[in-house]
Parts: structure tokens; sequence; C-alpha cells
């Protein structure tokens, strides 16, 4: 076994620190931010650097969640030796079998007496060591009691956004069109008292909706809201408000945001975090009643439930418990007379509970709950309709483990619906070598399961109609590149939409990064899915297709100072649906940031030139906006694409950012359609956001 090198990682304005990496052969130097230093200031630049991948898998709001997670991790790191495994779950870049290994040698080895001995844990490399070192320490402190309430930490955030150009929606021309305003309006505010308790609020208006009139005569469109307590004797978590669940793989009860593939093979394995305040501004994928989590031994916990909330739904008929619906709307926008029409016609009470048994490396646990729905589901005539759930009640039963064995991590959960059917999902996941590691999946989702709450790994978003195998490992090649790469063969016993027929499909990935040094990176990647399509619309039954896809993508960044980074991509895209002659569209972009460690400024800036013949073609990138604006902007059609952000600290407690971005599409006399159309070729987007903190 190769001898420990010495290795020293710098966090900027601080000293040098001394550690042993095994298996590294020379002296490595990382530049980190550390909380302990001035870069405080690189907020938004440390949680790019690991969220800049994830902008095409999450809506905005979900991914919004998730960068303010790791944004109160920077300003209260995790104690490691006094953390549990649904905080580390919550820095989502940890593998479960990083987790579960640091638990493992924390069980055996004792607590840590330094965080840098992170580095004699399998599975933790020198990548995962950079990233969890600004978010984690290990301090000793007394216990808190509430006494220091008067201590915690307040935040509010508010955020107004509009298009500058106006759209067809707010002409007051016959028909449909917007009720409201153009503006998008969002307040936050939060309350932590370190571990003990939490107090969150979100409100948004969404561009269209009233404001103070209308269906909205209160205020904003959407209010959410939760008070949670935690380590009250027994009691771990005791949540009233809006909540959010989630258990083991997300086949029976999952809800937010969730990973599935992408470019980190291993987070297709699910890491569930159980019940938890909501504090996203999604408006449907939450529950609103009240959920504890009590230890009834030490080994076992108990989490109860209960929800009663107003979903929207289109109803075949406007009155009386005999209405029915055939669809629930998730979109939680209120725009127009009809979307207002199907606000909040359909109750739902769901109630259930959770066991969960924890013991050394190994997890069990089962979920069981009922749904009553106000009224009841008809599927409708199309084929791929068939097996949608009728009526009025539904149950979902759950069985999950995990299990940690020398250096392989085994997962898996089987469900159940009643009415309907069995999803089951298995995998592995392991540290082959300190270089390599790997995961398999399979599954197998009957088309008559059912849950209206799930997340779990596939192709289809429904856990149902669909059987799988997923695999893909990660290389460390040498100290200067790496290799990651999966596959997943799928299969569809029955139709799906816009697909009346059985069908399968395959889709590979594969992207190898080069990174001499800490002032470049640079990836090369390239994916191709393969699947099927009807071959026209509007029949009864329609014969299908061949549909591909493939992406091919090149990337730099590079460090010119510790002022200036400059990052450029270069995105090919590929789509074909039958013998129809395929159809190519790229994007290019270069982008400047300006964030210097000691300044109160910070700033960015795009340029993007892009062509696509139609949406199919279409490319997502990510893009940088106000703090947990973030997501991921849409390339379609043919122009130019630029935005500028600028950020800055009026004090310590109180920061300002501002956004301007702009599509410029030459030659056309118009963009968008519907209610979204402008008239000319410019659509132009400002934004505001004030954050103070207490």
């Amino acid at each position: 076994m190769p001898k420990p090198a010495n290795s020293s990682i710098q966090c900027p304005g601080s000293q040098s620190i001394r550690i042993s990496l095994p298996g590294y052969g020379i002296l490595l130097s990382l530049v980190l931010s550390c909380p302990c230093s001035t870069a405080c200031a690189q907020e938004e630049v440390q949680i790019k650097e690991i969220t800049a991948t994830l902008s095409e898998n999450f809506t905005a709001e979900d991914l919004s969640e998730l960068t303010e997670q790791l944004s109160f991790y920077l300003k209260h790191p995790l104690d490691l030796n006094r953390t549990s495994p649904e905080q580390l779950k919550e820095l989502f870049f940890l593998s479960s079998l990083q987790i579960s290994n640091f638990f493992t040698h924390i069980r055996l080895s004792g607590k840590l007496k330094d965080v840098l001995e992170l580095q004699a844990i399998a599975g933790f490399d020198i990548t995962t060591i950079t990233r969890l070192l600004p978010f984690v320490t290990v301090k000793e402190e007394s216990p808190l009691d509430f006494s220091k309430a008067g201590k915690g930490l307040s935040e509010l955030t508010l955020r107004y956004g509009r298009l500058l150009e106006k759209q067809k929606g707010y002409k007051d021309l016959p028909g449909s069109r917007y009720l409201g305003t153009p503006e998008k309006l969002l307040l936050k505010y939060s309350y932590h008292l370190n571990d003990q308790a939490a107090l969150s609020i979100v409100a948004k208006k969404d561009a269209g909706e009233s404001f103070f009139s209308g269906s909205s005569k209160s205020g904003f469109d959407f209010i959410s809201g939760s008070l949670a307590f935690y380590k009250s004797g027994r009691f771990k978590k005791i949540i009233a408000g809006d909540y959010s669940l989630q258990f083991g793989q997300g086949l029976s009860l999952w809800s937010g945001s969730s990973f599935g593939k992408g470019d980190d093979v291993a987070g297709i394995a699910k890491k569930d975090t159980g019940l938890k305040p909501y504090t996203s501004a999604n408006e449907y994928s939450f529950f609103r009643g009240a959920g504890v989590t009590y230890n009834l031994l030490k080994n076992i916990d108990f989490t109860g439930f209960l929800s009663l909330r107003k979903l929207d739904a289109s109803l075949s008929k406007s009155t009386g418990r005999n209405a029915q619906l055939s669809a629930i709307s998730t979109s939680g926008l209120h725009r127009t007379a009809a979307e207002n029409e199907h606000k909040g016609k359909l109750g739902l009470l769901l109630y259930g509970m959770a066991l969960t048994y924890n013991k050394n490396s190994l997890d069990i646990g089962i979920t069981a709950y009922h749904s009553s729905y106000e009224h009841g589901f008809i599927t409708g005539t199309p084929r791929y309709k068939q097996y949608n759930f009728t009526g009025r009640e539904l149950s979902n039963l759950g069985l999950h483990y995990n299990y940690t064995f020398r250096n392989i991590y085994f997962f898996g959960e089987v469900a159940h619906s009643i009415p309907g059917g069995t999803a089951v999902l298995t995998g592995a996941m392991a540290s082959l070598s300190p270089r390599i590691s790997a995961i398999v999946l399979f599954r197998n989702y009957e088309k008559e399961h059912l849950s209206f709450y799930n997340k779990a790994a596939g192709e289809g978003s429904t856990a149902a109609n669909e059987k799988g195998i997923y695999t893909g490992f990660h290389i460390n090649l040498t100290k200067k590149w790496s290799l990651s790469a999966y596959g997943d063969i799928f299969w569809f016993p029955w139709a799906k939409y816009r697909i009346d027929e059985a069908s399968s499909g395959y889709e590979l990935t594969g992207r190898i990064t080069f990174k001499p040094d800490k002032k470049f990176k640079a990836l090369l990647s390239y994916q191709t899915k393969h699947s099927k399509q009807n071959a026209s619309s509007g029949k009864p039954v329609n014969p299908i297709t061949d549909l591909r896809k493939d992406n091919f993508r090149a990337e730099s960044t590079f460090k010119v100072n510790r002022k200036i980074t400059l990052q450029n991509r270069f995105e090919l895209t590929r789509y074909q649906k039958g013998t129809v002659n395929a159809e190519y569209g790229y994007v290019f972009y270069q982008d400047v940031a300006y964030h210097p460690m000691s300044s109160r400024i910070s700033a960015n800036l795009r340029l993007a030139f892009f062509h696509t013949p139609s949406y199919n073609s279409r490319i997502y990138a990510y893009e940088d906006d106000v703090l947990h604006g973030t997501g991921s902007g849409i390339y379609s059609g043919e122009g130019i694409r630029s935005y500028f952000n600028l950020s800055y600290n009026l004090s310590r407690q109180l920061r300002v950012w501002g956004r301007y971005a702009v599509y410029l599409y030459p030659g056309m006399e118009k963009t968008g359609s519907g209610l979204e159309e402008i008239s000319g070729n410019q659509k132009s987007e400002i934004k505001l956001q004030l954050r103070y903190q207490f």
C-alpha cells in the first residue's frame, strides 16, 4: 500500500494546513473558500461549483431549495461529531456509501478530533474532502437550551422580477387573458435556533397573477409556512404547517426535490431525509398539517403525519361531491379565468406512518399511508390511461432497506398500492478500489402500480409500467484525469403518453474531466438516447417509430486570478424522429465572473449564440442568477442570449442583487406564442433581490 504523502489545503486568508492523503504520491495544493476566512463573500461561487450540473434535472424552485440548504450549512457548519444521517444527506454531493462509511468509522474509531481525519474514511477522496470542508467542522460545544432563543438567526429575502416587454396576455383583448400584473414577487423569512427550532414563511406571486385583488384579495397567490422543533426529549422532530416526506428509494412516499440520472452516477441511489419542514416555493409537492418523529426504542423511530389541503384540478362537473376529474394540475399558476377555476377544487386528506430501524450498517423501514380525495378520478379514453387511478381512495405500502457490507452498499424498496400493483427496485454501490466506484440498479414497476408521491429512479415519472437496468461507474484515472459513465436500458410493457404500444430504449452517457491544477478545468461529455414515439398524432392508434437524441459538450473553466474566472461551453445536439432528416442545434457561450474576496461587489456576465431548428433540439444550460434564483436557461430557435448579474454588500447584514437578461432573435417579428407572445425580436427580464440577516 502506498505511503501517505503530505499535502496542504490552503484557506484563502488563513494559514496552510498540512494533511496526509493516502494514495497520492505528490504534493497537492488546493484552494478552499473556508468559512473562517474572508471567503465568506464567495457564497455564490461555492454553491455554483456544486449545483451547476443539476439545473437540467430540477425546477427552479427545487434547485433553490437545494442551494438554500448549502447556504445554511456554509454559515452553520455541521459538527461532524454531533451530526445525523439526515443532515449529511442534505449535503447532496455525498453518496450514500460515503455517508454509511462515515458513521461506521465513528462507531468503530470514536469521535473525530480534527475535520481532516476524513481522509482516513473509505470513499472520501480529495475531491470529496475539498467540497465538504466549507460545510462541516469539529468542535466542543456545551448543550443548547431554549433560554438562548434570542441568539437565533433570522433571514428575510425579498425578490422582484418582470419581463420588460408587454406580452399578449396583458393586452385588453377578447377571450382569455392574464388577470393580474406582470411582476413576479417572492418573500421569504426564516428563523433558526441552531439545531433546536426553525420557522419558515414563503409567499409568492407569479407573473400574471392577481395581487391584493381578484382571486388573491389577501395578497400573495401562494403562502406556505412551517414551525419545527428538534431534539425535544424522545421527539426528534415536531413540525406544524407545511412539510415534506422522503422515505426509502422514492417508490412509495417522496415529496420535494430528488436526484435522477445525471453527471453524478451514484446520485441515482436516493438519500432519504424522512420528515422535514417545507421551504420551497414549489406550489404542489408538499403536505400541510402536522408530523412528528418519535424515538420508540433505541434503534426504532416512528413518524406519524396528517395532511389536509386543497389541490388544483379540472372537474367534469362543477358542483357536488359527484364531480369527477381526470388529472391534477401541478403548475401552481393562477393567471387566467380558466386557471383560477381549477384552483383548490380537489380536497385531499392524507395520513399515515413510517417505522425505521437503524443499527450499525443496517437500515430497514416500512411506510403506510392512505389518501382520500374529495372527488373521484376517471381514466379518460386514451389507451395509455387504461391503468390510471380511478375512484377516491388509495392506500400505499412500502418496505425499504439499505445495508453496508465492507465496501458495498446495498439498497432497495418494494412498494404496493391498493388498488393497483407492485413496484420493486434494488441496487448496489461499491468502492472497487480507492480510484474506482460503481453502481448497478434494477427496477420492475408493474403497470397497475399507483402512487402520486414518488420520485423513484427511472425513465418515466410515475413508477409504473417500466422495467430497467442502470449501471454506472466513476474512475479517477490519474490525479488529473477522471472518467464517469452510465448506461440505462428500459422497457415499457404497456402504452405511454405519445407511445401507443409497448416499447423499449436505452441511454448512454460518458464524461471525462481534466483538472491539472487549481486554475484550470476542462471536460468533454457525450450522451445518446434511443427510444420510441408515435409516428403521428390524432389517430386512435398510431404506429411507433424510432426517436434519437444526442448531445456533445465541451467546456472549460479558467481562473485568471483570484478575482476573475472565465468559463465557456460549446454544445451540439442532434434530434431525429423516424426516417426524417436529422436536425442539429448548437449553443456557444462565454462567461466572465468577477468575485474579489475582499470586495463588497461581485458580478458575472454571459454572451451566448445559439441555433436550434425546433424546440425538439433545444438545449438547456445553467445560468447564474440572484442568490437562490438559479436555474436552467432554455436555448431554442436562433439568436443571442446575454445576462448580467451584480451583487453588493451594503453592510454585514444587508446585501442586494440585480440582474438583467435578454434574448435577441434577429429577423423575427414576434417571440413566444399564445398569451406569452411578444411583438418584436427581443425578450428581456430584470430582477432585484434584497437579503437581510439579523
